[in-house]
């Protein structure tokens, strides 16, 4: 910040306009183009009580100058926080720069998220238990699903990294294009949610039925850098410096999407 405030007079003198900034279980295989939804997991988005908001991707159209920009980077620059202030930042011509150079130091930021596996757990995190005590009837009883209280399911970095939430930002945009899911960090099952596929509880018997919310573990790398903006004359470049990258992994929620499993049995679970 020192380094921008002491740069900030001479940013002006050249014409330009600085820039400014407003859990469980074993995951199966899946490809990297799709995602081939077992026959247990509903999609219970019109059924569910609490109307989950659509998640928007945050990706933002780089503008001339940021295609610009990051093009000329010696590093992969995808962070949509950083584009989105490159889009915000106006650099002008300036008739007398001819021989003048400037490097304006424009921070450390998490600059791209490289994915290397993406996997779904449809048993992500047990929700709600409907059970049912047949063991005094001669006939079936037809079970279905019922959400008794609602519930709030979190996912989030496996592990702590620098400017996690743009990091977290980066693996979202990842995982929801690989898996063509509605994918959020944060979904809710509302209580009193329903689905009418029935489960048959025989005759002297005991039915359970439990309910999971789904999730996707993205696992990846993730690389830092520091940001440098450099003028030369009129011409104007990013290079990144003291550039790291770091192992990380996540758990996405799956929105609106429960897996089930129901079990008959003579004897109490």
């Amino acid at each position: 910040m020192k380094k921008i405030l002491a740069t900030f007079s001479l940013i002006l003198w050249l014409g330009v306009v600085p820039v400014s900034s407003s859990a469980a279980g074993n995951p199966k295989a899946m490809n990297r183009d799709s995602i081939k939804i077992p026959t247990t997991v509903l999609q219970i988005a019109k059924e569910n009580t609490y109307p989950n908001p659509t998640q928007d991707l945050p990706y933002l159209q780089p503008s001339e100058l940021a295609k610009s920009l990051i093009s000329s980077s010696n590093v992969s620059i995808e962070n949509p926080e950083l584009i989105r202030i490159l889009n915000e930042t106006s650099i002008s011509k300036a008739p007398f720069a001819l021989g003048y150079r400037a490097t304006i130091y424009l921070g450390h930021w998490a600059l791209l998220y490289q994915s290397a596996e993406t996997s779904p757990n449809w048993e992500y995190q047990k929700i709600n238990t409907n059970f049912h005590d047949n063991r005094g009837s001669e006939t079936i009883y037809p079970m279905h699903y019922v959400q008794e209280v609602q519930k709030t399911v979190r996912g989030g970095l496996t592990a702590k990294v620098p400017q996690a939430e743009d990091v977290q930002k980066m693996m979202l945009i990842k995982a929801a294009k690989k898996t063509k899911l509605p994918l959020s960090f944060d979904t809710i099952i509302g209580a009193g949610t329903k689905n009418e596929r029935i489960y048959n509880v025989p005759p002297k018997n005991l039915g359970y039925l439990y309910t999971y919310a789904s999730a996707i573990n993205e696992k990846g790398k993730v690389t830092y850098g520091e940001v440098y903006l450099v003028l030369k004359g009129n011409k104007k470049s990013l290079v990144v410096k003291n550039v790291t990258s770091q192992g990380i992994g996540a758990w996405i929620p799956v929105q609106d999407h429960l897996s089930f499993g129901f079990y008959a049995t003579n004897r109490p679970r």
